[in-house]
């Protein structure tokens, strides 16, 4: 496998990262993260296209670039994927609002299903799209027994729309996976944290879906509005500096939960992901140094699992309430996940609105907030 790196200049020319990209190749995959006005713009999947007329060009839009150590806002990044004996197979659904991400998961799953299938990569719109429903539409396909990761695209710090593409520019409401088929292709995954619990352990007591109306038979705004105290009146931004802590029913590892919007006539709260009645939320709040340990914690997972091998490349989809947080030492997750890696790995990414992992090799995929989440790619 092969992976090169570049970014693409305001005017839209394809810059070459310098010792990352081996000149010209002919890749079977374009991966493109960037800003949504830029990526908006027609000469931008315009310029990829004619510079890589073969490939599969997969765009998503975010709240921020990763490419190398570096961390960028208002950019486009590219990764170029050619691979010698691992077959690909792209394909896209589109979604017409949060309620159908079940059957657009199990769409999207079934055009990629195949007995040689090894690992399937997602990238699906972070504002509509209900990120738990998705991931369980396509396990209900691919039975937990596919590795699954990826991201929600993002929208900067806006929350207002986001935009996925697969070979054309990208729009609203899309779902984008590319399979990967044969044995030749080897992904580790690791995805943490590294974010305080605070409070007491509370009850989910009212909601539907991913859409939160009460917390301990009280409304969950009114809650929300007290712990945010000052940051009460920048919601729904603000929520990520204190996202929820859930332990859904019949399971004892907990999932983080951020919200994507607030609606203050029905009083109710929407998040990425689901939030059932039963389940048990505790607020969290930020640790500078925990989250950034974190960050190396999951680059040894990943980088261990499963060949303890340099790997060809390593995806990093990280979470916006870490940007936010971490403001000026947000290059220090990423400086991280480096040096377990020896600066030897193109690293390529984004900052989402929710990552998509496995909590380890035993477990099925599923939807995240607040964490690094790296995936590591190696063919032999």
């Amino acid at each position: 496998m092969i992976a090169n790196l570049y970014s693409m200049t305001p005017a839209g020319t394809i810059v070459p990262v310098p010792g990352r990209a081996a000149g010209d190749n002919t890749p079977q995959l374009v991966l493109v993260f960037g800003d949504k006005t830029r990526l908006n713009a027609p000469e931008t999947y315009a310029g990829l296209r004619h510079r890589w007329p073969n490939a599969d060009i997969a765009l998503c839009s975010t709240a921020g670039e990763i490419l190398g150590t570096e961390v960028h806002d208002n950019s486009v990044v590219i990764c170029t994927i050619q691979l010698e004996k691992t077959q690909i197979r792209s394909a896209a659904t589109s979604l017409a609002q949060s309620d159908h991400s079940f059957e657009a998961g199990a769409a999207l799953a079934q055009q990629l299903h195949h007995p040689d299938l090894a690992y399937v990569l997602i990238l699906s719109d972070g504002e509509k799209v209900n990120g738990s429903d998705l991931i369980s539409g396509i396990n209900s396909v691919l039975e937990g027994k596919i590795s699954i990761t990826g991201g929600l695209a993002g929208d900067g710090n806006q929350f207002k729309s986001t935009l996925v593409g697969l070979n054309q520019t990208p729009m609203p409401g899309q779902i984008v996976g590319v399979g990967f088929y044969g044995t030749h292709l080897h992904i580790g995954h690791g995805s943490l944290g590294g974010w305080d619990v605070f409070g007491i352990e509370r009850t989910i007591t009212k909601s539907k879906g991913n859409v939160l109306y009460d917390i301990d038979d009280t409304n969950a705004l009114t809650i929300y509005k007290t712990y945010l105290g000052k940051y009460a009146d920048e919601l729904p931004g603000s929520a990520l500096l204190f996202p929820l802590s859930i332990t859904l029913p019949g399971n004892d590892q907990p999932v983080v939960r951020t919200i994507l919007s607030i609606d203050n006539e029905q009083q109710c709260l929407t998040f990425a992901g689901d939030v059932p009645e039963g389940a048990k939320a505790r607020f969290m709040k930020a640790n500078f140094d925990k989250l950034i340990d974190a960050a190396a914690q999951a680059a040894e997972i990943a980088f261990q699992f499963p060949m303890n091998q340099q790997p060809d490349l390593a995806l990093l989809i990280s979470c916006v309430g870490r940007k936010i947080i971490l403001n000026q030492r947000v290059e220090e997750e990423v400086e991280a996940v480096a040096e377990v890696f020896d600066h030897n790995t193109p690293f390529v990414g984004f900052y989402s609105y929710g990552e998509l992992s496995p909590f380890n090799e035993h477990n099925r995929c599923q939807l995240h907030n607040q964490t690094m989440t790296i995936t590591t790619f190696l063919e032999i």
